[in-house]
């Protein structure tokens, strides 16, 4: 059974249509991917999926018992508050010191949790709110755009951490994502937004769809190849080709 359907749904805020029919659906372990332009809807489609935003049309079901954790683009905070990483991820429900470890661990920030959350960089701050998401053990794991602001390697970095929490937790991936160099490598299935959803599919085939093309041009090819190239490296102490 899938984990998340769509079907038809429609959102209007202000009177204005924001999603115009919108199916889709996500199957247990899969990382899926939405892209689309500014003012596309991604964050109202991530919105509705969360409940905070209603439907207009059409309906949403989950399957009974699903936990859907979220990592937000980012959390605004006091800077000035003393806070400790392991303090943060202990609010609003308490966890076990050994629990909190083993999420740090997942997210790629083994033994910060005593460092102040003020005096994290940006791509830690990220890992640090994958790992208080991971405290839910989500069957469904909802990021959006979560590497605004890093650099083209640290997005690299932050997928393949993504794959890592998949593999090792099971949990499907639902991402909204600008980056789509990097991202496209690192997803199942890749679903391009425009108020509608105008293709959808493997990487591959939506990178050369023209509906695609028509909204991003040809451009993704050079980073997709730096993407892979250091994945293989990464994983295998080598690289393969550039393809």
């Amino acid at each position: 059974m899938n984990l998340l359907t769509l079907s038809d749904v429609t959102v209007r805020a202000g009177g204005s249509l924001i999603l115009d029919r919108i199916s889709l659906s996500i199957d247990p372990g899969e990382i899926v991917t939405i892209v689309g332009p500014n003012g596309s809807g991604k964050t109202t489609l991530m919105r509705t999926i969360l409940g905070a935003m209603p439907v207009s049309g059409g309906t949403i079901t989950t399957r009974p018992g699903l936990t859907i954790g979220y990592v937000p683009q980012k959390l605004p905070l006091d800077g000035s508050l003393p806070l400790t990483v392991a303090r943060f991820l202990a609010l609003p429900h308490r966890h076990s010191p050994k629990k909190i470890a083993g999420a740090l661990k997942l997210a790629g920030l083994p033994d910060i949790g005593d460092r102040q959350l003020s005096a994290l960089s940006g791509g830690q701050m990220q890992r640090a709110l994958l790992a208080r998401a991971l405290l839910s053990e989500p069957d469904l794991l909802i990021l959006d755009e979560p590497t605004t602001g890093l650099d083209q390697q640290g997005e690299a970095g932050f997928y393949r951490r993504i794959e890592m929490v998949r593999d090792k937790r099971g949990c499907a991936v639902l991402m909204v994502s600008h980056d789509l160099h990097v991202v496209m490598a690192a997803s199942d299935r890749v679903i391009c937004l425009n108020g509608h959803v105008c293709c959808h599919g493997t990487p591959a085939s939506v990178a050369s769809a023209p509906e695609y093309r028509a909204l991003f041009g040809h451009g993704t090819g050079g980073a997709l190849a730096l993407y892979r190239h250091d994945h293989d490296h990464e994983h295998h102490g080598h690289s393969h080709s550039h393809d």
